[in-house]
């Protein structure tokens, strides 16, 4: 056995890229064929029900427009009613039928189950479920002082899409509809300072991934991913209710450098009418995903640690530690903002203007 995989060790690499070589211009064709059919006979929206978590502003709420534009009856939650009432009124006035906005945590199973619930006793089915609730972060792990805010990440950024995906799929057999979710490039491509949020999003991946084949094309599933999108990093941050800042960022309100928020919205609710399996923006990414980290991993490990390093004596986030903080080499350390004094269910998001 161990002369086979010595013998496999050597033959398999070489022989799936000559096979992959000859075969991908064959492959190209057949996935431009599929692509231009799925987009001349895209799904009709018109009437149909979609509930979208996280919709309060971002990407979330650029979804909900996008959905609008094709007659659909929208089922907008978030946390933060207030914010989902202007929206409400600007998704009717694009186009959409009917829209119900909700309160609710998507972390909460009983809340999850009575959206679900309110919508199919108001409309009668469930067509789409979009899941955009996201919390990523920007602090080192050795940072964190208290774990209880790694769970709350972890809570947000797994079950709370999990949940509703849980509660709803009855339903969207019955309709034999589609669960679209929302990931992240950095499931698969490593970047400091966000190791929970690159977790939790890997994990979801894996999650729907094994879902389709367990639901057996009865229903649909997009996975769409997307690097930086915006116009300014950091616009959307955690806010301790006493106002003292701690560097967390809100995905649904990042604004990072690259494309704007509405082409990646457009792009996610094309693919998903489409029956596309995987969405992606921007769509350049692959390359890094395919040459670099199955095939070449020390050269996409070499290149982010020469463009990310910082230099000198690295600097750290506000975010968690009790451990000095050194701003240069000769200054003197200071203490930092700690999480262990704060309860993650008592603190709000607000956004910096």
């Amino acid at each position: 056995m161990d002369f086979i995989n010595c013998v496999l060790n050597w033959v398999v690499l070489p022989a799936s890229l000559v096979m992959l070589a000859c075969s991908w211009p064959a492959l190209r064709f057949i996935n431009t064929c599929e692509w231009l059919y799925k987009s001349f006979y895209s799904e009709d929206m018109e009437d149909k029900v979609v509930i979208i978590t996280g919709a309060s502003s971002g990407i979330g709420e650029q979804i909900a427009y996008e959905y609008a534009k094709r007659k659909v009856n929208l089922v907008l939650i978030a946390r933060r009613e207030h914010r989902l009432r202007g929206i409400r009124e600007k998704a009717r006035y694009i186009g959409a039928k009917q829209v119900m906005i909700m309160a609710a945590d998507v972390v909460k199973e009983d809340d999850c189950r009575r959206f679900v619930n309110e919508t199919v006793s108001h409309f009668g089915r469930v067509d789409h479920l979009v899941n955009t609730a996201s919390l990523g972060h920007i602090f080192y792990f050795e940072e964190v002082g208290d774990t209880s805010v790694l769970k709350h990440l972890l809570d947000i950024n797994f079950w709370g899409n999990v949940y509703p995906t849980y509660v709803a799929l009855p339903y969207i057999h019955q309709s034999n509809g589609r669960v679209v979710v929302n990931a992240a490039v950095e499931s698969w491509l490593p970047l400091p300072r966000m190791s929970l949020y690159a977790a939790a999003k890997a994990a979801l991946v894996n999650f729907y991934e094994s879902l389709r084949f367990e639901v057996s094309g009865e229903i649909g599933i997009t996975i769409a991913t997307h690097g930086w999108i915006g116009s300014e990093m950091g616009r959307g941050k955690f806010m301790q209710e006493d106002g003292a800042e701690m560097l967390w960022k809100e995905e649904r309100e990042l604004n990072g450098t690259g494309g704007p928020v509405e082409d990646y919205a457009r792009r996610m609710v094309s693919g998903a009418c489409r029956g596309d399996e995987y969405v992606k923006y921007p769509s350049w990414y692959d390359v890094f995903l395919l040459l670099y980290r199955m095939f070449a991993p020390g050269v996409l490990n070499w290149t982010l640690r020469m463009l990310l390093a910082s230099p000198g004596s690295r600097r750290r986030s506000l975010a968690g530690t009790e451990r000095p903080l050194f701003e240069g080499g000769s200054s003197p350390p200071r203490k930092l903002l700690t999480f262990s004094h704060l309860d993650p269910q008592k603190i709000q998001m607000q956004k910096l203007e």
